[in-house]
């Protein structure tokens, strides 16, 4: 505790010494990373002693206390009783001795992502880097490795960028089920332990522990844990989980945006906070929709987080996995509507990626080798596409896509040359972009050329009334194909 005191006051004096101060007038003046905008494409990483069950999900460490869940009765039957094996049991099992950081910044490398953000701490409370804060951490225990900072030591060789995740604010009342029965925790957590506090009524400022407001010391810890990671790793993006916009954070939430904008003012850095609900105000950050895209351009650029896996964020036996053409085809929607996609993967315990997470990000790798000039360093046009299919928008909705048909097509751009993903391409090798007829008056620049990324032959193109016909013969795809328009 008194090294939180003593950061607290580190924290204060760099909020006083600006530029940005602890308010929304100052910290809604920061500007969005000009890298990022160009980006447009990183991988998130959950990874945890949650992989060590494999079990469930990533709230493994949650379900495992409620009573009546799956993963309580897996965790009895397999483990046995939580009193006599708790969550804390399963960090010498999590030992990493098969992790490797060049070989997963090579890997990142190849999947063409800009910028890779582990998770730093997630929701069960283990750091997964070196904190002089809190013993609970991967550098002292489990792994015994520093894991954030070895990735981040490889991925500039690569020219990619290190950022970082905090979900910290959730294990507030994370794993407080365990007090609901007899468990490995004990109903009066001390400060600083792995369970610590393990509220059952989240910010109702009536519990007491050791004559302290938990609410106010758990915020203040929560508060300089974040500023450490940024001290020790600066990180340009700095993401935060849900829950975050709960009316007790927002002073903290001030503060840790004018100490992270400072420093990075300090550093000559461009940085940015993902949030989300409104956690932050509106231009002070970058929104982030969680496993959701939006239905149309939004002015402000965005971000879309989701997972190779639909049911977990983190490794488990049974993860249903996506096709990484659905993925692929997610991208390109959003690049098309202002944003960045965020694909997260999730290692196994002993620090291997799965195979099917690999050739996922493979396939996305030698997609962009190819298309990627469509992509990264482009701005959305004045409109993001057309056809038939509807991109369903806010959190939660991947999985409610439709399928792409062959008269949807995704615009973007760059000086002097219009990018059109065709989301299906038809068998016949015609494409019909409508907005692009003569008649239409969506656009009235002079096409120059047009030819396809990837494809060498030439490609026919006739400007008709009511669209733009593009021909080119013998493709074949399943992923978006990039028709590029060189314009005046």
């Amino acid at each position: 505790m008194k090294k939180v005191k003593q950061y607290l006051e580190t924290v204060e004096k760099v909020i006083a010494q600006g530029p940005y101060s602890a308010d929304w007038d100052s910290l809604c003046t920061h500007k969005l990373p000009q890298w990022y905008h160009d980006a447009k494409f990183g991988i998130f990483i959950h990874w945890g002693p949650y992989c060590v069950p494999a079990f469930g999900n990533e709230w493994y460490p949650r379900q495992m206390y409620q009573q009546g869940d799956p993963c309580y009765e897996h965790h009895r039957k397999t483990y046995g009783d939580q009193k006599d094996f708790g969550y804390k049991d399963f960090i010498p099992m999590f030992k990493a001795e098969k992790f490797n950081a060049a070989e997963w910044a090579d890997l990142f490398d190849k999947a063409g992502a800009r910028f890779v953000m582990p998770v730093a701490e997630h929701h069960d409370g283990f750091q997964m880097y070196d904190s002089d804060l809190s013993d609970w951490c991967a550098a002292k225990m489990g792994p015994k490795k520093d894991i954030v900072g070895l990735v981040g030591k490889e991925l500039p060789k690569h020219g990619i960028t290190l950022t970082v995740s905090s979900h910290r604010i959730e294990h507030y009342w994370f794993m407080s089920g365990g007090k609901d029965f007899p468990s490995d925790m004990p109903q009066e957590i001390p400060y600083g332990d792995l369970y610590w506090p393990s509220v059952k009524d989240p910010f109702s400022h009536t519990e007491q522990v050791s004559g302290f407001d938990v609410a106010q010391e758990y915020m203040e810890d929560w508060l300089v844990r974040c500023c450490e990671l940024v001290d020790k790793y600066r990180p340009k993006i700095f993401y935060f989980d849900w829950w975050i916009q709960v009316e007790p954070m927002k002073p903290y939430l001030r503060k840790f945006a004018a100490y992270y904008y400072n420093r990075a003012a300090e550093w000559g850095e461009e940085v940015t906070i993902n949030y989300k609900n409104d956690a932050f105000q509106y231009s002070s950050g970058t929104r982030d929709i969680e496993r959701g895209q939006l239905s149309d351009i939004s002015p402000d650029f965005w971000q879309n987080d989701t997972s190779v896996a639909r049911n977990s964020w983190g490794y488990t036996e049974n993860n249903d996995y996506k096709d990484p053409a659905e993925i692929i085809a997610d991208l390109v929607d959003v690049v098309s509507k202002n944003g960045s996609l965020l694909l997260n993967i999730g290692p196994k315990a002993d620090g291997t990626i799965p195979e099917k997470d690999k050739n996922i990000l493979l396939t996305i790798g030698k997609w962009l080798a190819v298309n990627g000039e469509g992509i990264y360093g482009t701005n959305h046009w004045k409109k993001y596409g057309e056809g038939p299919t509807l991109t369903p928008e806010g959190h939660f909705t991947d999985t409610l896509r439709q399928p792409f048909t062959t008269e949807d097509f995704r615009f973007t751009s760059k000086p002097g040359a219009l990018y059109i993903f065709a989301m299906k391409w038809p068998q016949d090798g015609v494409v019909r972009i409508r907005t692009l007829g003569r008649n239409v008056r969506k656009f009235n620049g002079l096409i120059k050329k047009a030819e396809i990324l990837g494809y060498n032959d030439p490609v026919k193109f006739i400007l008709c009334d009511d669209y733009l016909t593009v021909m080119a013969e013998g493709i074949t795809s399943k992923t978006p194909v990039c028709i590029k328009l060189t314009t005046d």
